[in-house]
Order: C-alpha cells, then structure tokens, then sequence
C-alpha cells in the first residue's frame, strides 16, 4: 500500500497529504511551508516510527554539522527535493514540494533535523539524493 512508503513530515502546523494525486505547481496545498512553533522557534516533526531511531542510532550527532553547511546543503537537497516533486519522479515517496527561504533563519536545530529527513529518506526508502553524500549515515 502507498501509505506503507510514505513519511508524513510537519513543519509546525502542516501536513504531507498521502492522498494527493494530483501534481501541478498551482496546487498551494501540495507545498510544505516552515512555520514557527508557539516559541518562536522553526520546528519539524516526523511522523514515522524509524525516523527517532534513525536520528538516535544511525544519523550523525548535530555537533558534527555547522548551521552554514547544514543550510548550504538544504537548500540543495530541498531544490533537487522539488525537482522530482515537480517533475513527478519518486511518487512513492514524494507526495510535496517543500518551501523553503535560503534567507531565513531557521536555527541550527531546524537545519539538522530538515537535513536528517533526507538523509532519513536515502536510508528508509532507499532514495539517492545527489545532495547528500552516503557517508552521511554511519
């Protein structure tokens, strides 16, 4: 079942739609849109069972990253991301495109954990980013 390939991914108050079929960059409810949490703090929360393990066992700490290159990288990833959003490669696992401002400041902690959802992705589902590198996950 598709459900079964799917992560559903939130930034604050938002959803990755598992029923969306239809692909077409007009679609504003296809798009992920960071938003800050009652802190006034940038968040991500992943809602798949693995993806805590993932980050606690597999993914490399935060202290191994800057926030420069963890932004530098994302904005990569989140370009290739959309690319084959748009393009409509991966449907299995790529049900949205993701918004994402190269000029705001969404904070070390908001740039690791969007970073590890990649990383997240090429380890779960087996999806090679040309952004990420392999030895991204020890």
């Amino acid at each position: 079942m598709k459900a079964h390939y799917i992560f559903y991914l939130l930034f604050s108050v938002f959803v990755i739609n598992s029923c969306a079929t239809q692909r077409a960059s007009s679609d504003s409810s296809a798009v992920i849109k960071p938003e800050k949490n009652q802190e006034g703090e940038w968040e991500i929360l992943v809602f798949d069972t693995q993806y805590d393990y993932f980050l606690n066992a597999i993914a490399k700490p935060q202290s191994m990253y800057n926030e420069q290159v963890l932004k530098a990288r994302n904005q990569a990833l989140v370009s290739e991301w959309n690319s084959y959003y748009y393009a409509g490669r991966y449907r299995n696992v790529i049900e949205s495109a993701i918004e994402y401002d190269p000029n705001e400041n969404y904070g070390l902690e908001f740039e690791y954990r969007l970073y590890q959802v990649f990383a997240f992705v090429q380890w779960k589902y087996g999806l090679r980013l040309r952004a990420l590198s392999g030895a991204e996950v020890r």
